[in-house]
Parts: structure tokens; C-alpha cells; sequence
């Protein structure tokens, strides 16, 4: 009987597994070595696809950019409700993986994915008549925002342990330990409640800017 044949190599199938070790134990856990072992493929054979570790982390980094919708920028939406909406899938995306967030952060660089999605937003507020410096600076906003929001949980960053909130110390914190328990209902709200303040800020400004045409 023939000897089942080993899936063939993919950078895909490089990028997939890089991804879940990412994922499940954070960018360290990454090495060719370790990924070598677990695609069970001798550790130069990376090198045909990938040329460094970083070039791999940075191909991570790319398939999570290309999980974001930007639909939204493209089917009539005006521009409030498209930003708001790429934004939640924006933040989806980075959630499901946040232990990529510090490569994410430096920026698209030459990344696809990356610069698919900023030329995405940047398009769409220049269609909408922002000025270009304007549309600018509301991409860098968002991506800030975004970003910020899914580097670490607020409610998850409180124990669940009454005594740790000493009354005569902290006054106003005797209900803290109860946030942990509703961390993802915290967390989304809180995010939904910036999200909106950003976007009223902006539209604001947007007035204005139409005024002054």
C-alpha cells in the first residue's frame, strides 16, 4: 500500500501555522525550527518561501489585515457609518489575535493587506470631501484607537478579589472586583462609547469643512 503523501508546502500553509503559534503562545514561540517541527519539513525548506523570522511574522500580520472587511467602503455607505463599521471589523480581526498587535502597529509597510486596507479608508473619506491631510489624520486616528482597544481587556485587568480594593485606599473602586466577571460586555461597551464620541467629534468637523467649500 502506498505511503500517504505529506501535504506539499505552501507559503499558506507556513503563514496558518506561524499564525496558531501566535496565537495560542505569542510572537517568542516563533522559530523556524519551531515551525519546522511543526509542519514536519526540514527547516531550510522555510527558506524557499520565507527568508527571515520576520518576514513570516510580517506575512502573519498581513493575513490578519486581510480578515478585515472593507466592504463597507465600497457599497454607498456614507462616511460615518462606514468608518464605524470597518472599525468593529477592524477590531474583530485583532481581537481574535492580538498577540500580532505589535507588528500590526508598525505600520503596513509593504504589507498588501495592509496598505489594501489604509488606501481603502483614505479613499473613502477624500471621496467624501475630507480634505487629504484630514483623511490623513482620520485613518492614523481610527488606527490608534482600534489598536489601543484590542492590546489588553480594561475589565480583565482587575482581579476578582474583593480584598484587593482596600476601601480606605481606593473609595471608589468597591465594585471593581465584579469587572472581571463581565469583561467582554465592559469591553465592548466601552469601545462602542469611544467609537461614537470619535465619530461625533468628526462629524462636527465635517460641518465645518463643508462649510468652508
Amino acid at each position: 500500500m502506498a505511503r500517504p503523501r505529506k501535504p506539499l508546502l505552501s507559503t499558506d500553509r507556513i503563514v496558518e501555522t506561524a499564525r496558531a503559534l501566535v496565537d495560542a503562545e505569542g510572537l517568542t514561540a516563533v522559530s523556524t525550527r519551531r515551525l519546522a517541527a511543526e509542519l514536519g519539513v526540514s527547516g531550510p525548506s522555510l527558506y524557499n518561501h520565507f527568508r527571515t523570522k520576520d518576514e513570516i511574522l510580517e506575512a502573519v500580520a498581513d493575513s490578519v489585515s486581510g480578515q478585515v472587511d472593507l466592504t463597507m467602503f465600497q457599497d454607498g455607505r456614507d462616511w460615518r457609518t462606514a468608518l464605524h463599521d470597518w472599525a468593529v471589523s477592524y477590531r474583530a480581526a485583532l481581537r481574535d489575535h492580538p498577540n500580532i498587535v505589535p507588528v500590526l502597529a508598525r505600520g503596513p509597510g509593504r504589507r498588501p493587506a495592509g496598505l489594501r486596507l489604509a488606501d481603502a479608508v483614505y479613499g473613502a473619506m477624500v471621496e467624501a470631501g475630507w480634505p487629504p491631510a484630514q483623511a490623513t489624520s482620520i485613518g492614523a486616528l481610527m488606527r490608534y484607537f482600534v489598536m489601543g482597544s484590542a492590546l489588553g481587556s480594561f475589565a480583565g485587568g482587575f482581579v476578582n478579589d474583593a480584598s484587593a480594593y482596600d476601601p480606605s485606599a481606593y473609595p471608589h473602586l468597591q465594585q471593581a472586583h465584579l469587572l472581571a466577571e463581565q469583561q467582554e460586555k465592559i469591553d465592548e461597551r466601552a469601545f462602542e462609547t469611544g467609537l461614537t464620541a470619535l465619530l461625533d467629534g468628526l462629524a462636527r468637523q465635517y460641518e465645518q469643512v463643508r462649510r468652508a467649500v
